[in-house]
């Protein structure tokens, strides 16, 4: 049977705060039982606070311990912080059907949040050698994936009215003094994780990478 060219989307929208490690495990699972046909998905939520260690994290990046859970994870990069008031987005893609590459899959991941932040006249960009967005020199969106058997999972996450204290128990993504910022501290009347979540779906609606976008409400 051929392949679709263009694969369909799922894109689970989560109104509510939801849990790290059980989406966590949801995602892997989702990536190792799905085969050539199964559709691609993107899940967008905000996370309850929680510290995440990459694959191959140093301990030594979580430089204050506290209230917060510390999770070990499978993605690539460091230590990172989620929690309200910051956007996560999953990717769920088969790379081979859409003829990516890693190097494809992150490119897309900068540019959906620099984007993202244009639309509100804040202008970011990303680095070569440190992977995220930026709004000089301060980080505001992280990223990390996970790539089996060709498929991804894991994603983005964009700051914009989050505590900043979670960040400050670690050396964000494993760089040590690297301050982070959020939307709320570069736009007055600045949109909100709702206004985002319409932005973004309207964004992969009109991509033109996906046959068609179905959004499921969580």
């Amino acid at each position: 049977m051929e392949i679709e060219a263009k694969p369909q989307l799922i894109i689970r929208h989560y109104t509510q705060l939801t849990s790290y490690e059980e989406r966590f495990l949801e995602m892997k699972q989702l990536t190792e039982q799905r085969d050539e046909h199964t559709p691609d998905e993107l899940w967008i939520l905000q996370h309850h606070d929680v510290l995440t260690q990459g694959q191959a994290g140093k301990p030594e990046h979580i430089l204050l311990h506290s209230d917060i859970p510390v999770v070990q994870s499978d993605r690539g990069g460091q230590v990172t912080w989620h929690g309200p008031g910051q956007l996560v987005a999953y990717f769920m893609f088969d790379l081979n059907r859409l003829g990516w590459n890693v190097r494809t899959l992150v490119s897309y991941a900068e540019n959906l949040m620099i984007d993202l932040l244009k639309k509100y006249g804040i202008e970011a960009y990303a680095k070569a050698d440190a992977p995220g967005v930026y709004v000089d020199e301060r980080k505001i969106g992280s990223l990390g994936f996970k790539i089996r058997k060709g498929r991804s999972y894991h994603g983005l996450a964009l700051n914009i009215d989050c505590d900043l204290f979670g960040f400050h128990t670690i050396n964000p993504c494993g760089y040590a003094g690297l301050e982070m910022v959020r939307i709320q501290d570069l736009v007055a009347d600045y949109p909100k994780f709702e206004n985002l979540c319409v932005d973004m779906i309207e964004t992969l609606q009109n991509s033109g990478y996906f046959k068609d976008v179905h959004v499921e409400q969580k």
